[in-house]
């Protein structure tokens, strides 16, 4: 088995293949395709770049991520190869590009094994709004591995892939990774191209990767990174490494009050992260208590923001374009309202009509244009605490995985996101590190937020953390 980079790296010093490790990975996906994690092996594929990546570890021509087996989001487009969002709307489709992150990937000499289940067009908390089943918790099959991406979460945590690529609207790589015992990193928006992933929020969705290690985390991340002509929001300022490093000196961290004293945080997992606290204080840290009065209208803001990005996004799956078309239509506009009806799930269509509610005559100044100046004030407060911290420190998630089925309301799902929003509202880098295991058998993460385009020093903070915890 294996669990991280080093281990390919180790196996293939031993004298085993590409080859070896790929037909390793099948069968771990073979063995636990009740997890429904997958929606689509790639073997082919994945078999010939195996081939030629073992032919240029013979010729000393490889590239950095020769031998890395990674699963990518069924959000994100592969060239001739499917990717439908998880929706009935796009089954069957083929893309016709690679996405910049893939491309970059590939160049490296990683090879692609599959795409990965995942809420319909990444909305949802528990990975139960698949078209296409709902997935399973790696650790434990009876519950849910968090959303939206759940099938990326599960693979990383069930050795079927190296590294997965997940995409993060409102913490959907963070949220998985505590609930499945994983780390996932969501870059600073703009880090990373988003070229070639399925749109849900543009001002928010930012791709980031699901590892066991933090120096995977960092590799695969630092590959991806930089500007791209594709992508007229990535930034071009210089990506150098992001590889950590020992630290040099002692930790600056603020921790956010409101997060530990809410109602809804599980007690074991303040406690084990108040423990972490004192420990870290009596190493020497400084550990700065911070005030976040914004914490009970983050969850409302990103819901009025991104559901009115959504509306507008969505709306190129008509049924006339491509994808899913009604074979009981009858006329254009027919074929409008029954191809977008029959071909969305539930949440899509609420967060759709919820969006398009939002940006309507006599609500836009309401809700929308509202929502835009709370966005700025809670990235305004979030920057003025990291001016004077190297990072903030705060639950992952108020609780572990719940039960498959168990949430049914709404606005309960939709609070499984309270302590993520706030870095896509603000737009920093922020991680997920595993931490505990819970007297249920579960385990849950400690979140690190860190400043914009300082994922090198959050690298090093949390490589830290993790050897510290």
């Amino acid at each position: 088995m294996y669990n991280t980079f080093a281990d390919v790296q180790a196996a293939l010093e031993k004298g085993l293949s590409v080859q070896d490790i790929l037909n390793t990975y099948l069968k771990n996906i073979e063995d636990r395709k009740d997890l429904n994690a997958f929606l689509e092996v790639f073997e082919t594929s994945a078999k010939e770049k195996a081939e030629e990546v073992d032919e240029k570890l013979k010729n000393g021509t490889a590239g950095r991520l020769a031998g890395m087996i990674i699963g990518i989001k069924d959000n994100i487009c592969y060239k001739n190869h499917r990717v439908s969002a998880g929706s009935k709307i796009l089954e069957g489709f083929e893309s016709l590009y690679s996405a910049t992150v893939v491309e970059r990937l590939l160049e490296e000499d990683a090879i692609i094994i599959g795409r990965l289940n995942c809420d319909e067009f990444a909305m949802g908390s528990s990975s139960e709004n698949s078209a296409y089943g709902s997935v399973r918790n790696a650790v434990n099959e009876d519950y849910v591995p968090g959303g939206s991406s759940g099938g990326s979460a599960s693979a990383v945590a069930a050795q079927l892939c190296t590294v997965a690529l997940g995409s993060d609207t409102g913490g959907s790589i963070r949220q998985p990774a505590s609930f499945t015992g994983t780390i996932g990193l969501k870059p600073t928006y703009g880090r990373v191209s988003r070229y070639g992933l399925i749109a849900y929020a543009s001002s928010f969705d930012q791709i980031g990767p699901f590892s066991n290690s933090v120096e995977d985390a960092a590799l695969v991340t630092e590959i991806m990174a930089g500007k791209d002509e594709f992508d007229s929001t990535v930034s071009s300022k210089e990506v150098g490494s992001f590889a950590p490093e020992p630290l040099k000196r002692k930790l600056k961290i603020a921790y956010i009050k409101e997060t530990l004293d809410t109602d809804g945080i599980d007690p074991e997992i303040k406690g084990r992260i108040e423990q972490l606290v004192n420990c870290l204080r009596a190493d020497g840290h400084e550990l700065i208590p911070v005030s976040f009065q914004y914490l009970e209208h983050m969850v409302p803001t990103y819901y009025v923001l991104t559901t009115a990005e959504a509306s507008s996004n969505l709306a190129r799956f008509d049924g006339v374009h491509y994808g899913y078309r009604s074979q009981d239509a009858q006329g254009v506009e027919d074929t409008y309202v029954k191809s977008r009806t029959e071909g969305f799930g539930v949440e899509v269509k609420r967060r759709i009509m919820t969006g398009t509610f939002v940006l309507s005559h006599g609500y836009y100044d309401a809700y929308y244009s509202k929502g835009q100046k709370v966005r700025r004030l809670i990235q305004d407060r979030t920057n003025e605490i990291l001016s004077k911290n190297d990072v903030i420190l705060l639950p992952t998630a108020p609780t572990t995985a719940f039960q498959l089925n168990a949430v049914k309301d709404p606005i309960q799902m939709y609070l499984q996101d309270i302590f993520t929003v706030q870095a896509n509202l603000s737009g920093n880098p922020a991680i997920s590190l595993p931490i505990g295991q819970h007297s249920n058998g579960m385990p849950f993460g400690l979140q690190l937020i860190g400043s914009h385009f300082k994922e090198k020093e959050l690298m090093d903070a949390s490589s830290f953390l993790m050897d510290f915890c």
